[in-house]
């Protein structure tokens, strides 16, 4: 196979990621009857503070906090409290996507695997251990703990350097949403696989190497 090292995104690349149904679970223990209109209103607060995320404009800690302050105030309940169990409920109902677990194991014998996600270290460790995929990978680089999220040149480096600095040639990246994994692919110099999922389309300037629409496809496209 082309590929020694193969990393990978986590939310909706190997991980379903159902934010509706997570926080309909999660305000449920608190006695709200969380609609779809009360989804788009937090949608629109949450979307502008992932692109600030991304950007590297606003912290970790900033995002979870502000995505739910308008709830903690009706509620009175401090919104990390609300960011927290909106973590617990999201990995509680956390699977993998179809095909994730099969291209893995067929990986596995040829390749180092790693995940690097902007997602946050509550839910990317508990989700490993429940969906028993932990032992996968090699490494497990969250952007929460590094201090810079994807698509920035500096968390890739920082996850080369982890894995030894193989020849970039032998690294392949794969991920679901263009502006981060296939950007931050092309900034660092490495082949990328972009997962298409339905509706979206990619932004111009930014190419991946292989473009799929389902995990298997890849699998075949490695050969494997």
């Amino acid at each position: 196979m082309k590929y020694t090292h193969v990393l990978f995104d986590a939310d909706e690349t190997l991980f379903s990621f159902n934010a509706f149904a997570g926080l309909k679970r999660m305000f449920a223990n608190y006695g709200v009857n969380f609609t779809e209109a009360d989804y788009q209103h937090y949608q629109v607060t949450n979307k502008s503070l992932w692109l600030a995320y991304q950007d590297n404009q606003i912290t970790a800690t900033h995002l979870q906090v502000t995505r739910f302050s308008e709830w903690a105030a009706k509620l009175n309940v401090p919104a990390q409290t609300l960011n927290d169990d909106f973590l617990t409920a999201m990995a509680e109902i956390c699977h993998p996507l179809p095909g994730a677990v099969e291209l893995l194991t067929a990986l596995k014998p040829h390749a180092r695997l790693g995940i690097i996600t902007n997602g946050f270290t509550q839910l990317q460790a508990r989700r490993l251990a429940r969906t028993g995929l932990n032992d996968m990978f090699d490494w497990l680089v969250i952007s929460e703990q590094v201090g810079i999220a994807k698509p920035a040149k500096e968390i890739f480096q920082h996850t080369f350097d982890l894995m030894g600095n193989p020849d970039k040639a032998q690294i392949l990246m794969v991920g679901d949403t263009a502006n981060s994994d296939i950007l931050g692919a092309q900034n660092a110099g490495i082949d990328s696989c972009w997962l298409q999922h339905p509706g979206f389309e990619l932004p111009q300037g930014i190419t991946p190497t292989y473009k799929i629409t389902e995990l298997v496809q890849l699998q075949q496209l490695l050969g494997l």
